[in-house]
C-alpha cells in the first residue's frame, strides 16, 4: 500500500514526498507529509485530487482485506 501511495504522490507532484504508516488497532493510517508548496497540488481543486488518492487506496485495501485511512499533513 505504501508503494502505491508513494507512486501516486510522486507522479502527481513530480517529487518524492515522505509517507508515514502507523497501525492503530487493525486500522493502517498513512500520513502524507508534503512541503507547503505541494499541498495545493495534492489537495486539488475542491479536494478532488486527495479524494481520488483516497479512493484508489481504499480500492486496494479492499482487495488486500485491510482497513486504511489516508491523511494529509503539512511537513
Amino acid at each position: 500500500m505504501q508503494k502505491l501511495l508513494e507512486f501516486l504522490v510522486e507522479q502527481i507532484t513530480g517529487k518524492k514526498v515522505p509517507i508515514e504508516k502507523t497501525d492503530s488497532g487493525g486500522l493502517e493510517v498513512y500520513t502524507i507529509k508534503p512541503p507547503q508548496e505541494l499541498m495545493g497540488i495534492l489537495i486539488g481543486k475542491g479536494g478532488r485530487t486527495i479524494r481520488a488518492i483516497r479512493a484508489l487506496a481504499r480500492t486496494r485495501a479492499i482487495v488486500d482485506n485491510k482497513s486504511i485511512s489516508v491523511q494529509l499533513e503539512e511537513a
